[in-house]
């Protein structure tokens, strides 16, 4: 068994999670529900009203176990951390490239290319597969005007302009969202992206699916000693893991939109597994949360060659393996950073 694949999700509201010598108990209403020992664990996240113990915190920051605590719908919250690990040139080096315009869009052009044709190739796939009347054509359009934007982003001159054409390609991309969909498929009609809270349910499975990769994203820069809050793409900002945003930017279209997606599709997540609150915010209810949670591990385990590497890889380790290969570039190792490209 890999270590990425070791993640906890607590979404029992009320849980209690203590430590037990070298183990971790989760209590609900005061009952031991389950007993896990630490190395076993290379994360914990926990949605919603979830408590720790102090001294859980404690070993777990020294143990290297990322412990995150997310909403309940999957925003990031905040995590606890010890002291960061790695090599202190390579996080030097990070932030004099951060800190130099030329070298932070150099490396966010990458980000943003890369995410900009993965998200295409889910068109392009989506179109040969598709059942929808006249949605091949309108996908495979839609594909081609994309291509123009992986063109423009590999050229662009600032980092402002380059974020401008990530938003147009955004706009795009999901501007044929509901193509995707069976024609089976009603109640997930997709009008726009909605963040904080999301208005929908097709925002709410997205968002928490980004949120699960926003997490092993910042466990993948921790473990090879990159800062996880300084990013290229994604600005400083308090409390924001730049580098892990970035990081995801190759993936959403390719692992999150797609499980998002299948799910869908496969009936597994349906109309009625949804709630509103008083706030008008739309979220997963438990159980079915615990299936998308399931389905998301499951994922991680699926095999596929590293474009770059041209090695078997599972799924849930291609974040890791983008971190060391930009810890690589940010040491002078390679000549440039290579993203993820699906094929």
């Amino acid at each position: 068994m890999k270590r990425h694949l070791n993640t906890l999700f607590v979404t029992t509201e009320g849980s209690y999670l203590r430590k037990d010598g070298q183990a971790v108990v989760v209590m609900v209403e005061k009952q031991a529900r389950l007993r896990i020992p630490l190395h076993n664990l290379d994360g914990i996240v926990c949605f919603g009203n979830v408590m720790c113990s102090p001294y859980l915190m404690g070993v777990c920051a020294k143990s290297g176990v990322s412990l995150s605590f997310l909403t309940p719908y999957g925003g990031f919250v905040a995590a606890v951390t010890g002291f960061s690990p790695g090599n202190v040139l390579l996080r030097r080096e990070q932030y004099r490239q951060a800190d130099d315009p030329a070298a932070t869009l150099a490396i966010a052009r990458h980000f943003v290319a890369a995410k900009i044709a993965n998200c295409r190739a889910v068109l392009l796939r989506a179109a040969r597969d598709t059942a929808r009347p006249g949605s091949a054509e309108t996908l495979r359009s839609t594909a081609a005007r994309l291509a123009y934007n992986v063109d423009s982003a590999l050229k662009a001159k600032t980092t402002d302009s380059l974020r401008g054409i990530e938003g147009d390609a955004a706009n795009l991309y999901f501007s044929v969202f509901n193509d995707l969909y069976s024609p089976q498929v009603k109640g997930f009609e997709f009008t726009g992206r909605s963040r904080r809270p999301p208005l929908d349910r097709i925002n709410a499975l997205l968002s928490f699916l980004y949120s699960m990769l926003t997490h092993d994203a910042r466990s993948a820069c921790e473990a090879c000693g990159l800062d996880a809050a300084v990013g290229f793409l994604h600005r400083d900002r308090p409390g924001r893991p730049g580098l892990s945003l970035d990081l995801i930017e190759e993936f959403r279209g390719f692992l999150a939109d797609r499980l998002a997606l299948s799910l869908i599709n496969r009936r597994q997540i349906q109309e009625s597994d949804f709630e509103e609150t008083a706030s008008g915010a739309i979220l997963l209810k438990d159980k079915p949360r615990k299936r998308v949670l399931e389905a998301w591990q499951k994922r991680k385990q699926d095999t596929i060659t590293h474009p770059f590497l041209g090695e078997s890889t599972t799924i849930g380790l291609l974040l890791h393996l983008q971190a060391r290969l930009l810890a690589r570039y940010l040491r002078g190792d390679i000549d440039d950073y290579p993203p993820f490209l699906w094929k």
